[in-house]
């Protein structure tokens, strides 16, 4: 399938982003470093601290990729299950959690160290949580949103498994409102996950799928409206990286 094609319809996507996933999951960690200009763990670090997250808490990661979040929120007393759409994803987090789990300590996202409580990971899709209602007290996401085959589905579903008063944060690209900044920070990611995509994977267009993404995503203003639409209050985006990325906060309606 062509990266054109896979944003004809939400189906399309669905498939293009999970083979994706698979074929980059052993290079994922490496590709996130890079393209955060190595911010990505500091990024984590404040979503976690910023969750507020509390013992006995029940928490769900989406999108939970080797775990980092997860891990930083389990470190922190959370009961917290990880879900994402690549198993392959998710069998890197397990042999990350057994390591875990022998030496003693959480995940570097959560700037703390203390002996971890074991993550429970499954493989599931965001639009369609197999979940009951209200079964969470906070979810987390990093790179996640913006590559759902319908964020609106995926709030709603969001909105549904999350428990009234509950908190959401999100950590993703932003789609930044300047045309001009706009077509500069696409064109530098063009080109950065062209090269890295020839290296790694001999095909240039296994990077170019994030600018793609970010170019029809609605950026963090229209990510925040679609969350005060469906749900949620006390929307809050914070800019990261000058505004390239942003940490979204909300808060489900009671």
């Amino acid at each position: 399938m062509s990266l054109d094609a896979a944003f004809e319809t939400p189906q399309a996507k669905r498939q293009y982003v999970r083979k994706l996933f698979a074929t980059i999951a052993d290079r994922y960690d490496l590709i996130t470093a890079v393209l955060s200009y190595g911010q990505d763990a500091r990024w984590k670090a404040r979503l976690v601290s910023l969750a507020d997250v509390r013992r006995g808490e029940r928490a769900l990661d989406l999108a939970a990729g080797t775990g980092d979040i997860a891990f930083a929120i389990a470190a922190r007393g959370a009961k917290t299950i990880g879900l994402d759409i690549t198993h392959r994803m998710l069998q890197l987090a397990h042999l990350r959690q057994s390591s875990h789990l022998r030496q003693g300590f959480g995940g570097q996202a959560g700037g703390q160290a203390s002996r971890p409580d074991r993550v429970e990971f499954i493989t599931g899709d965001m639009t369609s949580l197999p979940f009951c209602s209200s079964s969470f007290d906070l979810i987390t996401t990093g790179y996640g949103l913006r590559n759902v085959p319908d964020l609106d589905t995926a709030i709603d579903e969001i909105a549904r498994v999350l428990r009234p008063g509950g908190r959401l944060l999100s950590l993703d690209f932003n789609r930044p409102e300047n045309a001009i900044v706009r077509a500069a920070y696409l064109a530098y990611l063009t080109i950065v996950g062209s090269t890295l995509g020839w290296i790694l994977h001999r095909d240039p267009d296994t990077y170019r799928y994030i600018p793609a993404s970010i170019a029809r995503y609605p950026g963090a203003r229209g990510v925040a409206d679609r969350l005060a639409a469906r749900g949620f209050d006390h929307v809050t985006v914070i800019p990261l990286l000058c505004g390239l990325m942003s940490l979204h906060l909300a808060e489900r309606s009671r």
